[in-house]
């Protein structure tokens, strides 16, 4: 079988699905596999790194994907791009079916569509969950943005000539993101304040020097919230009041704030309000990493660095794992390697994918030119 890896077109995507390291897995199991030229370089993966490797080198995009039983893609393909795809290919990408307009191009094409975003939560499937590799990622590199973008310093300093007081950083929301978000402030010296839905998330943020902001909560709402694993409860109009407050507190006195709430399919939750905004000191940055699925933050604009007038910045770069394009890319390639190996017939030396395996099954938006994918 062949493997098709194209470069990626969508503006600002540096990223790449396979690296040499996975090339060369995936021909030693006998695959074929084809790259499009200067498709990896913006993840430092070079042409001649890929023919070592075991991968041939096409000129274009269509070279790479007209014979190619499989293609990798990081973002999802286009109408247009999929008019060049081999009738009937399986395609893995990051699909945001809830958001993906050609759906029905891709049933048109006899396609079956794998959106490795939709992969279970579920023990086995870690390894190959590109939403926990890539927001560790974005949750690290979002803490050296707000370094960069901020004129004072993370951690204390005394000098002859006076004490720095250490940046005040607030984190709302602590999943993977949040997390790593917490313990790379940290390790900058920053004083780490974090905020979360999930109670369970207290021990998290502690266990790595961060202050927990409690918001209390009913008994019934701890219940709701422990029975979900506290991502699908719906608080009390006294729980949102009484979290709203104290995020106002937190925020109007912090340097940095970085916030990551997103919501699969759904708008994210505006957490910072305007007003919050004007409360915060001139210089205080804000990273808005769920800018690109509506934002946290009020004021926040997608791929824009925007300053209020009293002087704060809020930043809502819409792709940050991007921007740290090497080892995004090699995670996200060893995603798909870890996904596909089970998958992998030694026998015919061929992929065939079992569509009732319980790891397969959710990710299957679109199967041999069936839309399966309801949005909501």
């Amino acid at each position: 079988m062949q493997i098709g890896i194209p470069a990626e077109i969508l503006a600002g995507e540096t990223r790449v699905a396979a690296t040499p390291e996975t090339v060369k897995k995936f021909a030693q199991m006998g695959y074929k596999l084809v790259v499009q030229s200067g498709a990896g370089l913006a993840a430092s993966c070079t042409d001649m790194a890929y023919e070592e490797a075991g991968a041939t080198i096409a000129a274009t995009a269509a070279d790479t994907t007209r014979d190619a039983d499989i293609v990798f893609k990081v973002a999802a393909p286009t109408a247009d791009e999929v008019a060049n795809y081999k009738q009937g290919a399986i395609v893995l990408a990051a699909f945001a079916p809830h958001a993906n307009p050609h759906l029905d191009a891709y049933a048109a094409r006899g396609l079956t569509c794998v959106a490795m975003e939709l992969i279970p939560r579920i023990t086995r499937a870690q390894s190959s969950d590109i939403l926990s590799s890539q927001a560790s990622l974005a949750g690290y590199k979002a803490v050296l943005i707000a370094a960069n973008e901020y004129s004072g310093m993370f951690p204390m300093m005394m000098t002859a000539a006076g004490t720095i007081k250490p940046a005040r950083t607030v984190i709302l929301g602590v999943g993977v993101a949040g997390l790593q978000a917490i313990a790379t402030a940290k390790r900058l010296g920053a004083v780490v304040e974090a905020s979360d839905m999930r109670p369970a998330a207290k021990e998290q943020v502690e266990s790595l020097g961060g202050k927990w902001l409690d918001v209390p909560m009913s008994d019934e709402e701890k219940a709701k919230a422990l029975g979900t694993g506290g991502y699908a409860w719906t608080p009390s109009p006294e729980y949102v009041r009484d979290q709203a407050v104290i995020v106002d507190k937190a925020v109007s006195a912090a340097n940095i704030v970085i916030t990551t709430a997103q919501i699969p399919g759904r708008k994210a939750p505006v957490l910072i309000k305007a007003e919050t905004v004007a409360k915060m000191k001139a210089g205080a940055v804000i990273i808005d990493m769920a800018v690109s699925s509506g934002g946290n933050v009020e004021g926040s604009r997608l791929d824009e660095i925007v300053v209020t007038p009293n002087g704060v910045k809020i930043v809502g770069i819409g792709n940050i794992p991007a921007t740290v394009a090497t080892e995004a890319s090699a995670l996200y390639a060893r995603n798909i390697f870890n996904f596909l190996q089970p998958q992998h017939d030694k026998e015919s030396q061929s992929l065939k994918l079992n569509r009732e395996d319980e790891m397969v099954k959710p990710t299957l938006i679109v199967d041999n030119g069936q839309v399966l994918y309801k949005k909501p």
